[in-house]
């Protein structure tokens, strides 16, 4: 596997792991441009209590402050999971180049799982991905934390 994307997923399950350590669901997001981290997040959607609040949309607001620009052109994305229908939308809005991400999300992945929003020929903006990377740890991540909240809970 790539060395450069082994490392800006590892710094994309920092901040997964960091949400957890909150109560948040474990994603976490980084975006990179010329080789350089510009723009971090996380899961803050407890926290915050806003349903936007998802680990892309954080790491891509933060991008765009740090460019002073909304257009992402030459950003690629890494997040531990694949991007639901809003953050699809925002990463195609951003005209973000490329998606990298960690565990599929069979529910409502909207990279190829559920829907195929990136590459959606009716969008203005198309972003190649890549999915897998680092696939075991991302899923552990997640199963983990939601096997823990169930056994909290008393559910099955």
């Amino acid at each position: 596997m790539d060395e450069k994307n082994l490392k800006f997923m590892k710094a994309a399950i920092k901040l997964a792991m960091k949400a957890e350590s909150m109560n948040e669901v474990p994603i976490g997001a980084v975006v990179v441009s010329d080789g350089k981290i510009i723009g971090r997040g996380y899961n803050k959607r407890e926290s915050s209590q806003s349903a936007t609040a998802h680990a892309e949309i954080t790491a891509i607001n933060k991008a765009c402050k740090k460019l002073s620009s909304w257009r992402l052109d030459n950003a690629e994305l890494y997040v531990t999971l694949e991007p639901c229908p809003m953050c699809a939308g925002a990463i195609v809005n951003a005209r973000i180049k490329k998606v990298y991400f960690g565990a599929y999300e069979k529910k409502s992945g909207c990279a190829c799982s559920k829907h195929e929003i990136l590459t959606d020929n009716g969008m203005n903006h198309k972003s190649d991905y890549e999915g897998g990377i680092m696939e075991k740890e991302c899923s552990k991540l997640l199963k983990d934390y939601f096997k823990a909240k169930r056994a909290k809970n008393n559910l099955k």
